[in-house]
């Protein structure tokens, strides 16, 4: 959907252009300001995926059991790849009060005390990620916890905010699975 163009140029009353017509073409261009918000989020989650991706190969067990020369190979194409993708940049921006911006800290912080337990006891990791995801959600599983510190934590993020973590927990719950695939094989 294109925005009107010809509504925009001149807009003299003369014209005939209404306060209605302008509310219109402002409705179409809100509308595609949240398909471009959607569609940079889904880009964002691409690009998280793509180097999860890339960090489960560069920390594989699976190049154990090739050569040296093979895994070098290896590496220096991930690290090939993994520059390339870190040239591409996108954000969404969201508004937050400073209370919001609190509770995403502490969110944020418990999120990568979590990933950097991960190489260490990745089974533990599991539970604990599990229990930040059952705070994010109304039908918790039922054979975990919910950490409450986190929940209180996440309650006090922006709607946008809390729908993130939630893809970002869920990416590292799969991650993690990926990781016990790998090492258990």
């Amino acid at each position: 959907m294109e925005v009107d163009q010809f509504a925009l140029e001149g807009g003299k009353a003369s014209r005939g252009f209404t306060k209605d017509r302008l509310i219109a073409v402002l409705d179409q261009v809100e509308m595609r300001v949240e398909r471009l918000r959607k569609d940079t989020v889904r880009i964002e989650e691409e690009k998280d995926s793509l180097l999860s991706t890339l960090d489960s190969i560069k920390h594989s067990e699976l190049l154990l059991d090739i050569s040296e020369c093979d895994k070098d190979d290896i590496t220096r194409y991930a690290d090939r790849i993994l520059s390339r993708a870190m040239t591409v940049e996108v954000t969404v921006r969201t508004d937050r009060d400073h209370q919001q911006e609190e509770a995403l800290y502490q969110v944020n912080m418990y999120i990568d005390q979590l990933v950097m337990s991960v190489h260490n006891d990745a089974v533990s990791a599991h539970s604990r990620c599990q229990t930040y995801m059952n705070a994010c959600t109304s039908q918790p599983d039922p054979n975990a916890g919910t950490d409450k510190n986190f929940e209180t934590a996440i309650l006090g993020c922006t709607l946008d905010d809390q729908k993130r973590v939630k893809k970002r927990l869920q990416g590292l719950l799969d991650y993690i699975a990926k990781l016990n695939v790998t090492t258990c094989s």
